[in-house]
């Protein structure tokens, strides 16, 4: 299947690998729902999340636990309300969503309360908001 990106131009996706968010969406964007996580080697570690319906929302996201190896996060309610509790946790995988200040030099945060929790097993994604937590939703990733 082919999509249009606003950073990348038409590309092929495999139509099996579209992650769907059907128990919400990306806090924001109530209209969309599928999605597709592009790995491309000259962004690593970062990667984007990139809305197949609309070439123009594309977020970067990173695996938190690159700059934040401690990073815990309480998955049973997620896990029961999207009925993955049968799931392979190996299948189960978070990105954060990272901001690029304007700053000079700019700085790179990511949003550690609001992981996207994605399950690899059946493409689908939900995004947590986690409360009464120490992270926060500018957590410096360059320190």
């Amino acid at each position: 299947m082919k999509i249009k990106t606003r950073r990348f131009g038409e590309i092929d996706i495999d139509e099996k690998r579209i992650i769907r968010m059907p128990k919400g969406t990306m806090l924001g964007f109530p209209t969309h729902r599928r999605y597709v996580l592009l790995d491309r080697e000259e962004t690593r570690p970062f990667c984007w999340y990139q809305s197949v319906d609309d070439p123009d929302l594309a977020m970067i996201v990173i695996d938190p636990y690159l700059f934040q190896p401690d990073y815990s996060v309480n998955l049973n309610d997620v896990l029961r309300e999207m009925a993955w509790e049968e799931s392979d946790r190996s299948n189960i995988v978070l990105y954060t969503v990272v901001n690029i200040s304007d700053n000079s030099p700019p700085e790179i945060t990511a949003n550690l309360i609001g992981p996207i929790v994605i399950n690899k097993r059946n493409y689908e994604a939900i995004q947590m908001v986690i409360s009464d937590t120490p992270y926060s939703h500018q957590t410096n990733i360059l320190k």
